[in-house]
């Protein structure tokens, strides 16, 4: 089996934040997303093969995406993967499809009848290890593909499609064996709302492997949380108050598990898409941090302008400007240490949308 072959992004964005990030075996208490973030374990993802531009299609082609190559390289390691040619099928090659039979959903080429099933689920279960124990923030599968496909993917039955609502073999696989991963297709990254909460759970991810890399303890995970908490509620309301009690029951419950619950939870919840309403109760709450703070004009502008982010008129990044302008003037340290004021690099433009 070849090896799974890390391929970094472009030099110069990813290189020129890793200076400044923390290596130290303390985290700092600010709601700056590169002080949650360490050199020695590096955002990464995992993706598939063709969208970086290897020709691994079943034409001999590629499918690259510049968003993938281009921006998330910058700041991403990029783990390629192309199930198909690691388990020897060549390219070109000829297409294979989900077919139902009486033994289920099978992998199997038209063309020749070949049945790639057990060998595609075989080499899927060693590579989510492999890939498990190098470690991954997220992953990018490519859609409509019959192994990498994350969702709506065509089932035939004697020639003709019967149903859309399948998974590829290998993204079922990695998807089963691994809950907590952010996995995306590149489709769907073409719509900004789910295209940034990929990269903000990714960035969540990677905050929680420096964690455990670090070494997990009560105090660290009481940072961890505190700093998350007002992210945590543009998500989820009800699982913030879980995670909040899971927190709180530290010292009642072994540690082993308190972690693994809070972990489990914590990735859960993000996968909650973040809406204008709860963006919008977020900001309102954070502003009533600064209510002795501002003055009666100044406060009177930061709620118009979140009103007018709930009306869809501003994008999320000008109130969270406005709070965050007035959380540096007047020294607001709860706020200060939020990541929900900056989650990830402004570079991405993540909240510049409508």
């Amino acid at each position: 089996m070849r090896r799974l072959q890390v391929v970094a992004g472009p030099v110069r964005g990813r290189d020129e934040v890793r200076g400044r990030m923390k290596t130290n075996t303390e985290f700092v208490e600010h709601g700056c997303w590169q002080s949650w973030h360490s050199a020695d374990v590096p955002l990464r993802l995992g993706v598939s093969s063709c969208l970086i531009g290897e020709k691994v299609r079943f034409d001999g082609g590629h499918a690259r995406d510049r968003f993938v190559t281009d921006t998330l390289g910058q700041w991403f390691e990029l783990a390629p993967v192309c199930p198909e040619m690691e388990i020897g099928m060549g390219a070109p090659r000829p297409t294979v499809r989900l077919v139902e039979e009486g033994r289920g959903t099978r992998l199997v080429a038209p063309s020749n009848g070949k049945d790639f099933t057990e060998l595609m689920l075989a080499y899927a279960t060693d590579k989510v290890a492999e890939l498990f124990r190098l470690g991954l923030d997220g992953y990018i599968v490519k859609k409509a593909s019959p192994s990498c496909g994350m969702e709506r993917i065509r089932v035939y039955r004697n020639g003709v499609p019967v149903a859309r609502n399948e998974s590829g073999l290998f993204a079922r696989t990695l998807m089963e064996h691994w809950p907590a991963l952010p996995v995306e297709e590149d489709g769907r990254l073409n719509d900004p709302i789910l295209r940034e909460n990929f990269i903000e759970r990714a960035f969540s991810r990677n905050r929680w492997r420096v964690l455990v890399r670090r070494g997990l303890s009560r105090r660290r995970l009481i940072q961890f949380h505190t700093a998350h908490k007002l992210l945590l509620r543009a998500h989820n309301e009800a699982a913030y108050r879980r995670l909040g009690k899971l927190v709180g029951s530290a010292g009642t419950i072994p540690d082993r598990e308190l972690f693994d619950a809070y972990e489990s939870e914590f990735h859960e919840s993000l996968r909650t898409v973040a809406t204008r309403k709860k963006h919008t109760n977020v900001l309102l709450h954070a502003l009533g941090y600064l209510k002795n703070a501002l003055d009666a004009i100044e406060k009177r502008e930061v709620l118009a302008t979140i009103e007018d982010f709930r009306q869809g008129l501003v994008p999320l990044v000008v109130p969270v400007a406005l709070l965050r302008y007035g959380i540096r003037r007047h020294s607001v340290e709860y706020l200060a240490g939020q990541l929900y004021f900056d989650p990830h690099p402004k570079e991405l433009m993540l909240r510049n949308h409508p």
